[in-house]
């Protein structure tokens, strides 16, 4: 397998420090908000590539980090008027709702920087003894012209960098930044041997990983915006500490309105829930796949009902196969051409390009009643598996019962009022047709001072 090595600009071979396994470090959500699709792309990406590392047997420890303590998390909550734990745990749920919602399996680990506080000040502590970070005022910074390689990672020279023009009190350089922030009034703060106060987000989620994926690791992820300064800062301190940490560094795209990328700061999100109420999980799922995960994906809802019709296709092909052959084991082995561009940087474009192909031929087997039929069937639902798009699992089957009972209420609703509005009218006879035509079909009617109301009759056989 071959993968783009942000570091190294290159896409190279990839090949796991310990034989067999994979270790794994995703910059997971700082809950200040809702989740957007934004935010669940970049989970999304990292997700099927350890679906695919797990087919191809190799055991993944895939930690994907909270952020429940920062800045704007703060700041939130004194707008709302709640405890910052308050505010952070009520949107920790809503991006736990999302990643289910859309299919993304649950980490190995779901580590929050708030439990991690002794391992940060370790790391700090070292830092500040090999002479790459000092304390001013209460607070400790890394000193980033102490580090000789700052800014290889994502390319960048510092004296050609913007820095602070209004620089905190205490830097010893504009382009320092803070491992530890010294305690404000009303805000959290633990206690350290330089004083009170909290983390500084890079320092977060250095220890995080050091903490469940040891000194080196094989992939640390997320999205292209944290390659600076968060993960070069990450890099910085870590191997300052004398960690040797991640041999690869992956970025995903973004999701962009009209060309720009969406964010909480742009105004431009658009919230997980508010996707899910006009189109299904399953489709969004699609959508946010069907691009490479280093192109831009342009969002609209014309493009996401176009990716639905597409799905579509496939979907259908795998209900009509599965009703004419039953139940089936998914395949161990992959078609070639599918493991081909996975093998190439994780190329879902390329790989949904198979599906399709096999899908075409799949549906000239349904109607010739061709023998390679189960062939064909089961492979389609294999490559979806790793793609976590099988709609036959039963994460997708949940969400189509969900479907069919929506679909069910709405056409018992729109018969109740047929029948009420007859009743009204005093035609007993269609308000009595009503009635039996539903009771024919397992449903009662109950009438109420509150209105009509219907549930399945238990005893129908």
């Amino acid at each position: 397998m071959r993968l783009y090595d942000t570091a190294t600009r290159s896409i190279r071979d990839f090949t796991p420090i310990k034989k067999g396994e994979v270790g794994m470090y995703l910059c997971g959500a700082t809950v200040q908000g809702s989740p957007h699709i934004g935010h669940i792309r970049s989970s999304m990406v990292f997700d099927v590539l350890r679906r695919y590392f797990e087919f191809n047997k190799y055991k993944v420890v895939l930690v994907r980090n909270v952020t429940d303590i920062d800045d704007k998390i703060i700041h939130n909550a004194g707008h709302d008027d709640v405890t910052w734990w308050e505010l952070a745990a009520r949107y920790e749920k809503e991006f736990t709702w999302a990643h289910e919602q859309l299919g993304n399996l649950t980490p190995t680990i779901e580590p929050r920087a708030t439990g991690h506080i002794t391992q940060m000040i370790e790391i700090i502590q070292t830092l500040i003894e090999k002479n790459h970070a000092y304390v001013a005022e209460g607070s400790v910074w890394f000193s980033v012209r102490s580090f000789k390689d700052y800014g290889s990672l994502s390319g960048q020279k510092i004296d050609e960098m913007l820095a602070a023009q209004d620089p905190d009190k205490g830097k010893k350089d504009p382009h320092d930044f803070a491992l530890w922030k010294a305690a404000k009034k009303d805000e959290p703060h633990w206690n350290t041997p330089w004083g009170p106060g909290r983390p500084g987000w890079h320092i977060e989620c250095s220890a995080m990983a050091q903490a469940y994926l040891g000194n080196q690791f094989d992939i640390h992820g997320g999205g292209l915006d944290l390659a600076f300064p968060h993960h070069e800062n990450e890099v910085a301190q870590s191997k300052a500490a004398g960690q040797q940490f991640a041999n690869f560094w992956l970025h995903n795209y973004w999701v962009t309105q009209s060309g720009e990328k969406m964010s909480k700061s742009l105004g431009n999100t658009m919230k997980v829930s508010e996707i899910l109420s006009r189109f299904r999980a399953i489709d969004v799922r699609f959508y946010l796949l069907s691009a490479h995960y280093r192109s831009n994906l342009e969002f609209s809802d014309q493009a996401l009902s176009d990716a639905s019709t597409a799905f579509s296709r496939i979907e259908q092909f795998v209900i009509r196969a599965s009703e004419k052959i039953g139940e089936v084991s998914l395949a161990q082995v992959l078609p070639k051409a599918f493991q081909e561009a996975m093998d190439e940087d994780i190329a879902t474009p390329s790989a949904f390009a198979v599906i399709h192909e096999f899908v075409t031929n799949g549906n000239t087997a349904l109607a010739n009643n061709d023998k390679d039929l189960k062939d064909i069937y089961v492979q389609v639902r294999t490559m979806l598996d790793i793609l976590g798009l099988d709609p036959l699992n039963k994460q997708w089957l949940k969400e189509t019962s969900q479907d069919a009972t929506k679909a069910l209420d709405s056409l018992i609703q729109s018969m109740l009022k047929q029948r009420n509005d007859a009743r009204a009218s005093k035609n007993f006879e269609v308000a009595d047709s009503v009635r039996d035509a539903l009771n024919s079909a397992g449903i009662l009617i109950e009438d109420t001072s509150q209105g009509s109301r219907w549930s399945i009759n238990k005893e129908t056989k």
